[in-house]
């Protein structure tokens, strides 16, 4: 069983010893949780999971503490997928929310699987997800002095299971002060995708990682035969043109755990159930 998990980039958020060292602990704090509830869960439970926790904490630019677009509302995007069934669904631009992951899960039991909009967020409420703002006071004063954000904040998961299955989970509150119906990669295979052979979740720049497919390049490499380093290798080389802003987790199903981004530095955190690696 492995666990990786990620909370965007460090650049996005204050670069002060004290932050630092808080998304350490909460990454070590959520790993460590997220494993031991993956000792009786399946993978998909617990990317679900874990991404949830993440969602839950305002450290991070997801469900609660997420960023606030352009017309003053917040809209966020989520998605999963099951590696076993190969089944992916996600909501975009969902409002009010406080876990998106959440509403991704309830997703996967019917047809439509992927919505958007007043669609998701309608879903949401048939299916019993109250109205929750997701705002917190440090996204209003940002807003209102109308500070520029680096569109780099993101959470997600990868988890291999006790029976070899994977599964992985990506959720955001988006780069701020977008256009409304901006769509981010979050909800997309672009940046979050899983098989019987590999798990991947992106975080970044969404337009980037949409025009690199990054997550399901990295996916297929390692299905046709590749390591995974080495699809990570080739995968960001083919971003450099670009200049293409990413950050990427992914497990194989031989439990090989990998973890690159383009620009400095990803925040994330992985357990194997006897060591820890967290960002530096």
């Amino acid at each position: 069983m492995k666990i990786i998990i990620h909370g965007g980039f460090f650049s996005e958020s204050s670069t002060s010893q004290e932050t630092k060292i808080a998304k350490q602990e909460a990454l070590k704090r959520i790993a460590r949780q997220s494993f031991e509830f993956l000792k009786s869960n399946s993978a998909l439970e617990t990317v679900v999971y874990a991404v949830s926790l993440l969602e839950d904490d305002e450290l991070f630019n997801a469900g609660i503490g997420s960023q606030i677009q352009s017309d003053g509302k917040i809209r966020m995007s989520a998605s999963i997928m099951d590696g076993e069934s190969k089944k992916f669904s996600g909501v975009i631009n969902i409002e009010e929310t406080k876990n998106p992951v959440q509403v991704a899960l309830e997703l996967m039991k019917v047809d439509d699987r992927v919505l958007g909009g007043e669609g998701a967020t309608n879903f949401a409420r048939q299916h019993g997800f109250e109205r929750f703002s997701t705002e917190i006071p440090q996204r209003r004063k940002e807003y209102e002095a109308k500070l520029e954000a680096t569109g780099t904040g993101t959470v997600g998961c990868v988890a291999l299971d006790a029976d070899g299955k994977l599964a992985a989970a990506t959720s955001t509150g988006g780069k701020g002060y977008e256009i409304p119906g901006r769509i981010s990669d979050s909800a997309t295979v672009a940046g979050n995708y899983a098989n019987d052979i590999c798990g991947v979740s992106l975080t970044g720049v969404g337009e980037d990682i949409v025009s690199g497919g990054v997550a399901v390049k990295i996916a297929t490499r390692v299905t046709d035969g590749f390591s995974l380093k080495d699809a990570f290798a080739k995968t960001f080389d083919e971003l450099k043109p670009f200049d293409g802003f990413a950050g990427a987790i992914a497990i194989d199903k031989h439990g090989n755990m990998c973890h690159q981004h383009s620009h400095p530095k990803m925040v994330f955190a992985s357990f194997d159930g006897e060591n820890i690696e967290v960002f530096e």
